[in-house]
């Protein structure tokens, strides 16, 4: 299990690589929720989303030959983007492999950042090419299966403690769980009274597959969240879950993107889906615990474009 003292010790180690983001409260969201709200922006980090914590955490942990014989990371998305801008700005040659249904938007941002991109057929086969590529010597930057990636992560819990006022009630994306798992330790260590909810897209139930087995087992992911589409968790993250967050939570595509729309209009920031599915996750806590809940919400990420966001409007019939 992360301790604190790995949190604390990753928060000292990737300052001034990272930004402290913004922890405010949302008048907005209050009213659409009818409780109070505080949200963690951290969808205005480098890389527009929390991965460039972990990914940083990782690069400056790793010895010299680890660097020279450069990283590979598997990713639908925002773990690519970090790791491929994190690593240009350490002077580390990276690959990321990522399947052909992740944004077109992110596989640019990845080669722009100058890294190697390699697309395969999907996530599972993702994970299986880079599995490959780290037998044949380069360094795996693993998205979440990593007790220092999840450290990294958890530094986000720190800031969310330092600043916010009483919370009752925290929400958190899940795609591999290693946000959930660091956030987790960090806000149970310092406010052991708060419960920690997950949430997870219909489609993308890797968690909460494997809360219902007793341990990680394979999923098919189906949802158009691919940033959530891991093809299952990690031993690691399903312990920290297990042990520290109250429920996970799934909600259908349709309501997550219904939920970054509901940002847009009520907190003035631009989610993706896997930020908007914060909240109808967080209605159903709501629901759950009755009056005098004080929410917040780890608004995880942003990297989605306005024509994907259109698209989906007009799928699911959200005009």
């Amino acid at each position: 299990m992360i301790g604190i003292s790995d949190i604390e010790a990753a928060a000292q180690q990737i300052a001034g690589h990272v930004v402290r983001t913004p922890t405010v409260p949302s008048p907005g969201l209050s009213e659409l929720l009818g409780a109070p709200v505080t949200a963690k922006l951290e969808l205005l980090q480098r890389t527009g989303s929390f991965k460039a914590r972990g990914a940083t955490a990782k690069l400056l942990s790793l010895s010299g030959a680890e660097r020279a014989a450069g990283v590979v990371a598997v990713s639908g998305g925002n773990h690519g983007i970090a790791l491929a801008v994190m690593a240009a700005a350490l002077h580390v040659k990276a690959t990321v492999v990522m399947p052909r249904t992740a944004p077109a938007r992110s596989i640019a941002l990845v080669e722009a950042a100058g890294a190697s991109v390699r697309l395969t057929d999907g996530m599972t086969s993702a994970f299986e090419l880079v599995n490959v590529l780290r037998d044949e010597g380069l360094t795996l930057v693993h998205p979440f299966d990593d007790p220092v990636v999840i450290a990294g992560q958890g530094t986000l819990g720190l800031e969310f403690d330092e600043d916010a006022d009483d919370l009752t009630d925290v929400v958190v994306s899940i795609g591999g769980g290693g946000l959930i798992a660091g956030v987790a330790a960090a806000l149970r260590a310092r406010r052991p009274d708060v419960r920690v909810w997950g949430v997870e897209t219909e489609g993308a139930q890797a968690m909460s597959e494997a809360l219902a087995a007793g341990g990680p087992v394979p999923v098919t992911g189906s949802s158009i969240v691919t940033t959530l589409s891991a093809p299952a968790v990690s031993r690691l993250t399903y312990d920290h879950t297990a042990a520290l967050v109250r429920e996970v939570l799934v909600v259908p595509d349709r309501e997550a993107v219904r939920g970054s729309l509901e940002f847009a209009e009520h907190a003035k920031v631009w989610t993706e889906p896997a930020a908007g599915c914060l909240l109808p996750a967080a209605r159903q806590v709501l629901e759950r615990v009755g009056d005098g809940a004080r929410i917040g919400l780890v608004v995880c990420g942003g990297n989605v474009t306005h024509r994907e966001i259109a698209e989906w409007t007009d799928r699911f019939g959200l005009g």
